[in-house]
């Protein structure tokens, strides 16, 4: 592969961070070096690269000029703003937001799941999924593959980094506070607790708590994170017709997105035959034990996850009351495999081309 002259659009951000990392630990076929875009506050900031420092640019037209590939982690009014300035000027654009996601006219890719799809980008924007769907994707599309996925009742467990920095210091400085509170005000006195702490990024304390509350309420009284996971598994899996029933929870963890799924098939599932699935799927661990006949006991935890790049799958089985149907646990690092790492795989599949 010739080497590539990549923007890192959003470079300072969680994800951004992620994704320098990775552009220097996975060796991606680089032209110089990258170039790190992010607003006018942060411009003059330098950045950490291999040895060396990257002074940070604003992001202009003209910062794009001679760009093969801009990664952009910016968020959605950012990236509708440039991605399309970028396309423009002739980069390739990898947009990590969901301005782009459904667009017909523009392709949602994960790259163990639906690679070839990349190919066919008209305007030159290729977008990112959701964390969530993504990492359950990875476990899906394999069965999907095997038996014929006819429907979905999806529920996440998700962290509080899926809402980028600000959540992870909420949940950190809300449970240091609570700890103060001490035993008695937690197990007996949680409107005390809560009214100790100020909740800014979630909508109630996400400490030593759990909210049945993900995203923002839309129509139907689902949220918007209810909303990808059911448009954007539609059109990563090619099933427009996929049924799906999705309930999003925020949950008090730092990084990594749990999933329990019942997957629901045209054709009859075992648990023996999903395992023979899943264990040839790309990007993909299974982790799934009882601790008894003499198995170890294994399931997959975010703690399991954090800084991997494959998906964890476990909580294998089959369905009590529908032969069609099966049970599965899946996690990922929302950071990594839901954000970054992808973002950087589909920009090694543009470098192949």
């Amino acid at each position: 592969m010739s080497g590539l002259r990549v923007a890192v659009v959003g470079a300072t951000g969680a994800v951004g961070t992620e994704m320098r990392r990775l552009l220097d630990t996975r060796g991606f076929p680089l032209d110089g070096d990258p170039l790190f875009l992010a607003s006018e506050r942060s411009a003059g900031k330098k950045l950490p690269w291999k040895d060396g420092e990257v002074e940070v640019q604003a992001i202009s037209a003209e910062a794009f000029e001679g760009v093969d590939v801009a990664l952009f982690s910016a968020g959605g009014s950012r990236s509708k703003e440039w991605a399309p300035v970028a396309a423009e000027a002739g980069a390739v654009v990898i947009d990590n937001s969901s301005a782009f996601r459904m667009d017909d006219e523009v392709p949602l890719v994960v790259s163990e799941v639906n690679p070839e799809a990349i190919a066919n980008r008209p305007k030159g924007i290729v977008a990112n999924p959701n964390c969530t769907t993504m990492v359950l994707m990875v476990a899906a599309k394999p069965l999907h593959a095997g038996f014929g996925l006819t429907e979905m009742v999806a529920t996440s467990y998700q962290a509080a980094g899926g809402s980028g920095m600000s959540g992870i210091t909420e949940l950190l400085e809300q449970a240091a506070k609570m700890v103060d509170l001490g035993e008695d005000v937690l197990r007996s006195k949680g409107a005390e607790a809560e009214a100790s702490v100020q909740a800014e990024t979630f909508s109630k304390a996400i400490a030593f708590n759990v909210l049945a509350h993900c995203g923002n309420f839309t129509e139907e009284r689902y949220t918007d994170e209810e909303w990808k996971l059911v448009n954007e598994s539609r059109k990563i899996l090619s099933q427009p017709a996929l049924r799906v029933s999705p309930t999003c929870v925020r949950v008090p963890v730092v990084v990594g997105h749990a999933i329990n799924a019942r997957l629901t098939f045209a054709e009859p599932v075992s648990r023996d035959a999903a395992l023979e699935v899943l264990a040839g799927a790309p990007g993909l661990v299974i982790e799934d034990g009882t601790g008894q006949d003499g198995e170890e006991l294994a399931y997959p935890t975010p703690l399991d996850s954090a800084g991997r790049d494959e998906v964890l799958v476990g909580r294998i089985r089959e369905d009590l009351g529908d032969r069609h149907s099966l049970n599965v646990f899946v996690v990922g690092d929302n950071l990594r495999k839901g954000a970054a790492l992808n973002a950087i795989q589909l920009a090694e599949l543009v470098a192949a081309e």
